[in-house]
């Protein structure tokens, strides 16, 4: 089940992804910072290592995707239009073991100049 899912924007493929609030929720705790680092296997079992931050000051949290990010976007060549999926993911170690996470890109597939699906980034 996806934690969240989201089309990516140029901002996203030039700086950082920015994600919703609820998905703070299934990160690991920040214990009274702003940022946490966590891990996640793409579809080939490589493991990529992000860190989530929010702002220090402000009403709004606003959660974005960092470290660990532009790698991803230029390896994986995200284009505006892809979509990116963050899901947590079954942990088959102890209960102590951090929790795990999976991210899957999709490609956006266009016919005549209209979008018509997704399909998975090879």
């Amino acid at each position: 089940m996806p934690s969240f899912s989201k089309m990516i924007t140029k901002t996203d493929t030039e700086k950082r992804l920015s994600v919703p609030i609820k998905f703070l929720e299934s990160l690991p705790p920040f214990h009274g910072g702003h940022a946490v680092d966590f891990q996640a296997k793409d579809e080939k079992a490589e493991v990529w290592t992000f860190q989530c931050s929010t702002r220090k000051k402000g009403r709004y949290r606003k959660p974005v995707l960092s470290k660990g990010w532009r790698a991803f976007a230029s390896r994986k060549k995200l284009k505006v239009g892809d979509r990116i999926e963050f899901y947590r993911a079954r942990n088959q170690s102890t209960d102590e073991s951090p929790p795990c996470y999976g991210v899957r890109v999709e490609r956006e597939i266009k016919l005549l100049g209209s979008r018509i699906g997704y399909a998975p980034a090879s």
